[in-house]
């Protein structure tokens, strides 16, 4: 089963809403700093939509783009009552085309990592790059080399009424990539409960190798923060922060 098939429909009562909302405010602080005026911002493998209708309420004008269609059918229905909705559109991310240039492009919870071979990451920050208004701003997230160390043969649970999910999870040194193996258990109206599996892949990228791609990609200017703050990471940081002009 693809990533996030099955995963799609319980994927908003695993996660908590206070993440998303922080990290929107954290965004919004660094898209008030942009050298141009912010109005029209890409959300970049959006998911389930939490993300882009904040922005969306936050005022800005949102394209939201997501390789899954599942998600998207979540997004859209989130979204529904909203008075300026972002609008969806179902694309992969080396595949990015808009009609038109944008403000701002965000990337969060470590959407890149999903991006495992590196020249379907550089091929993602070109197109970033030509949807991106001259000035405008990159921000994105990635979990961090030590992150995927550390989750090396653990598990994991999630849990509430009505739904179960287990993740096992596996690091490769060799090839720098973390295996997630999901199962997931759904409650039946008749109390019974269907059982899914999905494997996630995502890899451990450096520091030196973001840089570098983001340089030949055109962005020579690149700020590295810790999560959610305006600080150096620390040698233990599970997230990095990346701005990018």
């Amino acid at each position: 089963m693809n990533a996030y098939e099955a995963l799609a429909a319980s994927y908003d009562g695993l996660m908590t809403g206070g993440a998303y909302r922080r990290r929107a405010a954290f965004l919004e602080r660094r898209l008030r700093k942009s050298p141009i005026p912010v109005e029209t911002v890409l959300d970049l493998a959006c998911g389930t939509g939490n993300l882009a209708c904040l922005l969306a309420q936050r005022g800005y004008t949102v394209i939201a783009a997501d390789g899954s269609a599942e998600m998207l059918t979540q997004a859209a229905a989130k979204a529904e009552g909203l008075p300026r909705p972002p609008l969806f559109v179902c694309q992969s991310m080396p595949k990015l085309r808009l009609a038109g240039p944008v403000d701002a492009v965000v990337s969060t919870l470590d959407s890149l990592n999903y991006l495992t071979r590196e020249r379907d990451l550089r091929e993602t920050f070109r197109r970033v790059r030509r949807w991106l208004k001259p000035g405008g701003r990159f921000l994105f997230d990635v979990n961090t080399p030590y992150k995927f160390r550390r989750m090396d043969g653990q598990l994991y649970m999630d849990e509430t009424e009505e739904s179960l999910c287990v993740w096992r999870t596996f690091f490769a040194e060799r090839t720098e990539i973390c295996t997630y193996q999901v199962d997931l258990f759904c409650r039946r109206p008749d109390g019974a409960w269907d059982r899914a599996f999905e494997e996630h892949r995502e890899r451990a990228w450096t520091e030196e190798a973001l840089r570098r791609l983001l340089a030949e990609s055109g962005f020579p200017s690149v700020r590295l923060t810790g999560d959610l703050t305006d600080r150096p990471p620390a040698v233990n940081e599970d997230r990095w922060q990346f701005e990018c002009h």
